[in-house]
């Protein structure tokens, strides 16, 4: 498993201030699929990890999101094609209502359109489903941690996007002020205005300021091209798995 960084000072003491208050040293999860075989493997398998605890199997949004609100788990493996609601959607509404729990889309789609569509709904990882056990451990840890977690080859790919839609666009943080730069930071790792105005102890109105005016200065307008910056930036991890 590498960990691409940047190991900018600035950089990582802005990391270290976006980390959540807990992070958990067991962690509980919930597998999503509606493929019965599949999300019953990767419990198993997950479940031989000493730190992980599965504790609960869903086969689609609408059941994910109800084991959900009983169970709270840290982290939720998500599929994205499924009956009755799909994984994206249900990131959605479990991110408004559940803002702590962070979501990994376990997934077999790499086009540009779901990756963004995710991220915008609040994905905390994108991760291919032919990740290596080792990897999508990694990746489960990471995001527990705070991490944003997305499949190398695909974020390489969002990069090189955002490259073209913005060329002018390789030094300095665009006029972003530091409190700015704090809620993009958490904005990019997941969070949403409610966890982003706790963690820094302002309001969610404030908070939703800040948000307006970094889309403002940076010329972009939703979640995941904030996401990308991020990442274009170095401002958050790419874990490569």
């Amino acid at each position: 498993v590498h960990l691409m960084s940047i190991k900018l000072e600035e950089r990582t003491a802005l990391r270290a201030q976006a980390r959540p208050d807990h992070i958990p040293q067991h962690i509980r999860i919930i597998v999503v699929d509606d493929q019965r075989l599949f999300r019953e493997s990767i419990a198993g398998m997950l479940g031989t990890e000493p730190s992980f605890d599965v504790v609960g199997l869903a086969g689609n949004g609408l059941e994910a999101i109800e084991l959900a609100r009983q169970l709270e788990p840290d982290v939720v493996l998500m599929d994205i094609k499924m009956p009755h609601m799909d994984g994206i959607e249900a990131v959605r509404q479990m991110k408004a209502e559940l803002p702590l729990i962070r979501v990994i889309l376990l997934t077999t789609f790499t086009s540009d359109g779901y990756v963004l569509e995710g991220l915008s709904a609040g994905a905390n990882g994108y991760i291919l489903k032919d990740t290596s056990t080792v990897g999508l451990i990694s990746a489960i840890r990471a995001v527990a941690a705070g991490e944003q977690v997305i499949a190398p080859d695909i974020a390489a790919r969002m990069m090189q996007l955002l490259d073209r839609q913005h060329p002018e666009r390789d030094s300095g943080y665009d006029g972003l002020t530091s409190r700015e730069m704090e809620t993009l930071i958490l904005v990019a790792k997941g969070l949403v205005a409610k966890e982003i105005a706790r963690t820094l102890d302002i309001s969610e109105k404030t908070v939703r300021n800040h948000i307006s005016n970094i889309y403002r200065k940076l010329g972009i307008y939703d979640r995941s091209q904030l996401v990308i910056y991020a990442m274009k930036k170095g401002l958050v991890d790419i874990q490569e798995v």
